[in-house]
């Protein structure tokens, strides 16, 4: 059997046009975007079209693009940044947030350098914004809101705007993890009230290792990195030239392809729910999956009993990729947080399946089958 790859939230394969875009950066066009010689300005115009390319994708400015390691190295240098230079002294989130985010806070509030609290959440997974507009409004001290736009496990999608407008009437600073959604959904930036947002390459098509953060122009702040002038004094460190390259190319092919793709993955992705839900006996599906949510997750909780326990390990050994969670955490046997948070019911073991324009809907028919065997 050919493997079946459902963790596109994991990762993504590299889309073919990207590496070979990628190439030449890879092979005879090496310069180091820094020096001043030819091969080095070609390296840096390749990096400033990158950035154009992303600014003009996203509406913002090319001056508000910086490129980073990946959506932990984004989240972690807005973080920092709004404590340590925006005076940010209370940090306002929810329990249901990626690791990068919630680790990085947790740090800090346990380095007594911020107060740290939670947002309710509502019964399918969904912030509570009522809660948000009363916790600032409560608050004495500056906040950061750091709320992420699309949910990694279970795929819930915040009202990015909603959420925005309630920091703005309080003055808080608003960052947002954007990495399941940037390059899966259009961006407004310049209409759309956030200071941060973070993306990564390969949740679309792209290399790892490359990702961009956003930094609203009204807002200064310092390098997380020190060292060189890179990104406009704002990154110290070589380029990652050919990845910057793969990113912006990457995003250029989802947004040209986005109203065919995303309604051929919403397909694969209703296709599996319906035919779970005739399929197995006990099927849950997990946070708002017909309503606000990812059209690449849909998370599914199934009885616990002694042969569904191995799920996912069993998924594995017949070459079907799912997850149990974020990729981040999944040799950690503690199960999801997110679920957790939502429904805590330990006679549940929940699976995520997540799709690209890579999948099909007889590769559906295969998992489930396979699924209904194992069970």
């Amino acid at each position: 059997m050919q493997r079946i790859y459902f963790d596109n939230a994991a990762t993504t394969p590299l889309d073919p046009v990207v590496l070979e875009a990628m190439m030449p950066y890879l092979t005879e066009k090496f310069g180091n975007p820094s020096s001043i010689y030819s091969y080095g300005r070609e390296g840096r115009m390749a990096v400033e079209s990158a950035r154009k390319s992303v600014a003009k994708i996203l509406n913002a400015h090319p001056a508000e693009i910086f490129f980073t390691s990946g959506g932990t190295e984004s989240s972690n240098t807005a973080i920092y940044a709004s404590v340590h230079d925006l005076g940010c002294r209370q940090i306002i989130s929810s329990p249901i947030e990626h690791h990068a985010t919630l680790h990085c806070i947790e740090h800090l509030h346990k380095r007594g350098e911020a107060s740290l609290s939670f947002v309710k959440l509502l019964p399918n997974g969904h912030v509570d914004l009522a809660d948000l507009e009363a916790q600032l409004a409560e608050s004495t001290e500056k906040c950061l809101v750091t709320l992420m736009h699309a949910n990694n496990e279970i795929g819930n999608i915040l009202d990015i705007h909603a959420a925005g407008e309630i920091c703005k009437k309080y003055g808080a600073i608003f960052h947002s993890d954007t990495v399941q959604t940037v390059g899966h959904f259009p961006f407004d930036l310049r209409n759309t009230p956030v200071h941060f947002i973070t993306g990564a390459g390969h949740k679309f098509h792209g290399p790892k290792g490359v990702g961009i953060l956003y930094i609203n122009e009204n807002i200064r702040i310092s390098p997380f990195i020190q060292g060189g002038s890179q990104e406009r004094n704002m990154r110290a460190g070589t380029e990652n030239l050919y990845g910057i390259v793969g990113i912006a190319k990457a995003l250029e092919l989802a947004t040209a392809n986005f109203e065919k793709e995303s309604a051929q993955i919403r397909e694969i992705k209703l296709h599996m729910a319906e035919l779970l839900k005739s399929q197995i006996a006990g099927v849950e599906f997990n946070g708002d999956p017909f309503g606000k949510s990812l059209y690449t997750v849909l998370n599914v909780s199934i009885p616990k009993t002694e042969k569904t326990e191995m799920i996912l390990l069993n998924l594995d050994i017949n070459h079907i990729c799912a997850s149990g969670g974020s990729a981040c955490t999944s040799g950690v046997e503690q199960g999801s947080h997110v679920v957790r948070a939502i429904r805590n019911n330990p006679n549940q073991i929940a699976i995520r399946f997540s799709f690209s324009k890579y999948n099909t809907k007889a590769e559906v028919d295969q998992v489930v089958a396979k699924l209904k065997e194992l069970i």
